[in-house]
């Protein structure tokens, strides 16, 4: 069994209206889900999966969902090809507020230029929430998502990151990358 904590907020999320994201979660997987929507805390039983990835895969499900993902994002984990990555800004700066406060906005940028400018380059989907920024990508971009996000965390300039994921973008569009 895998026992995960997600905010108390997102549990609703995660159910769904009358228990629909749950059960379809539960179908894809073969595998049965216990919700305990008071502590926050969600069961995967793994031992009862056929497949291994698959509960690998309902963990990163539940977890998107629990960083600000919505269901449908977040069912893009179940393609063999996607990946997920969660940063943590307190890594970057710390707990004070203030300061994660300025990172986050770093990342979503004026009028959330920042956060569509990446997602639309990378093909990445993007969520800031709490004290995380998670990415879910596929397997090419997904890096590239993470270096620039972790560029912007790290302070570069945002014209610096734009012409990194152009650049690294056009290298795999043309088979140059790896």
């Amino acid at each position: 069994m895998k026992y995960l904590k997600i905010p108390k907020e997102r549990i609703g999320i995660l159910i769904g209206h009358d228990g629909e994201t749950k059960k379809t979660i539960e179908e894809m997987a073969q595998l049965h889900i216990e919700i305990d929507s008071v502590e926050g805390e969600v069961i995967i039983e793994e031992h009862k999966a056929k497949d291994p990835l698959l509960a690998l895969q309902v963990e990163n499900v539940v977890r998107a969902i629990g960083r600000g993902f919505s269901p449908e994002y977040a069912m893009r984990l179940f393609k063999e090809d996607t990946d997920f990555f969660i940063f943590d800004v307190h890594d970057y700066v710390g707990k004070k507020a203030t300061h994660v406060r300025r990172l986050k906005s770093r990342i979503i940028g004026r009028n959330g230029k920042t956060k569509h400018v990446i997602e639309s380059l990378t093909g990445a989907d993007i969520s800031i929430y709490g004290h995380t920024v998670s990415v879910i990508a596929d397997f090419e971009s997904i890096d590239i998502a993470k270096k620039a996000i972790d560029m912007l965390l790290s302070g570069s300039k945002h014209s610096n990151v734009y012409r990194f994921v152009e650049r690294e973008m056009k290298k795999i569009r043309r088979g140059q990358r790896f």
